[in-house]
């Protein structure tokens, strides 16, 4: 597998600042560093004409919300977007950037809502927060100026996990949901530990990382069984809403990714999979440093322009972007 070049440039740049990986450092350098290193990587911030914050009842507690809403007004369709960060690292501010970029160019209301982390909150707590979340959101409908009938989730990583897990738990109990947007997902926690003679790259998200997050996640590992936590292990995956995932080759949870998207499909599910040659995980949520991540967000976004019913872009880019394979089902 060859490192695209602005994948090379990246790793060299890491490699020479020293920057330690994320099971060698404690939990407070690792979030530390996780928010400088997307900051880094995000590009320019774009406007949008409005964001506020808001505050909804969770299953232990208030959870803050950011709503992003592009120029209009009425209803809009919207995204309930979860960051990623291995359940473990990220807030609102890391996804900052990807709800200002799909707000834009969708255009939609995206929201994001700041779920509970571990280890100080374990499995399930980040799951029944964003349910508690995206339930709070079509039952205020008319507040926050949803329209109830194109409602979505998405994320990216950790946050693909949690908004596969969360349509899981919608397809019993609502509401509906018009797409699941899933970024490099999370979607088979029962893989053996990661070893330190693993072939790993320590400049890069890689094995021992993905198994760093599950400990901090997974109180017991008995709970990598638990399909809210594995998707890609639940018996029967019929009757989710229709599905973008985004894959990238050099990221440990590409085979997991392209799996659930296979899964999906064989249920009747409606799923494109989008695979980027040469990309890192992460890549999506860098645009400023790869262009594919660039690619990617607009291809997420003519996704939800399509599940939402919107016309296309002026520039409408292919289902997955320039250089990136495509499989729809």
């Amino acid at each position: 597998m060859a490192l695209h070049p602005e994948v090379a440039a990246y790793r060299a740049a890491r490699a020479a600042a020293g920057t330690p990986p994320l099971y060698a450092q404690t939990l407070v350098e690792a979030r530390a560093a996780d928010l400088a290193a997307i900051r880094a990587g995000n590009g320019a911030v774009e406007p949008v004409a409005e964001v506020r914050e808001e505050t909804i009842p969770g299953p232990a507690g208030e959870l803050p919300l950011r709503v992003y809403r592009p120029a209009g007004s009425g209803p809009l369709p919207t995204l309930l977007y979860f960051f990623g960060g291995g359940w473990t690292l990220g807030s609102i501010d890391t996804a900052d950037d990807i709800c200002r970029r799909l707000a834009n160019a969708v255009p939609c209301q995206v929201i994001t809502v700041g779920y509970r982390l571990a280890p100080e909150h374990p499995f399930p707590a980040a799951v029944h927060d964003c349910h508690a979340a995206i339930r709070w959101v079509a039952g205020h409908a008319d507040r926050l100026g949803v329209d109830p009938d194109r409602l979505a989730v998405g994320g990216d990583s950790a946050g693909g996990n949690l908004a596969a897990a969360v349509t899981l738990l919608c397809r019993a109990g609502g509401p509906a949901l018009a797409a699941q947007l899933l970024v490099y997902p999370n979607t088979d926690q029962s893989g053996g530990p990661a070893r330190p003679a693993d072939d790993v790259d320590p400049t890069l998200f890689n094995r021992r990382s993905v198994a760093w997050y599950r400990t901090h996640y997974l109180s017991d590992p008995a709970h990598a069984r638990d399909p809210l936590a594995s998707p890609l292990l639940a018996d029967d995956l019929s009757g989710l809403p229709p599905a973008l995932v985004v894959t990238a080759e050099l990221d440990p949870l590409c085979a997991e990714g392209q799996r659930y998207a296979e899964r999906l499909r064989e249920a009747g599910v409606p799923t494109r999979l989008a695979h980027y040659p040469g990309m890192i995980h992460g890549f999506f949520a860098m645009p400023g440093a790869f262009t594919d991540g660039r690619r990617a967000q607009g291809s997420a976004a003519a996704f939800l322009r399509e599940r939402f019913g919107l016309p296309p872009g002026p520039d409408e880019p292919a289902a997955a972007g320039t250089g990136t394979a495509v499989r729809d089902g």
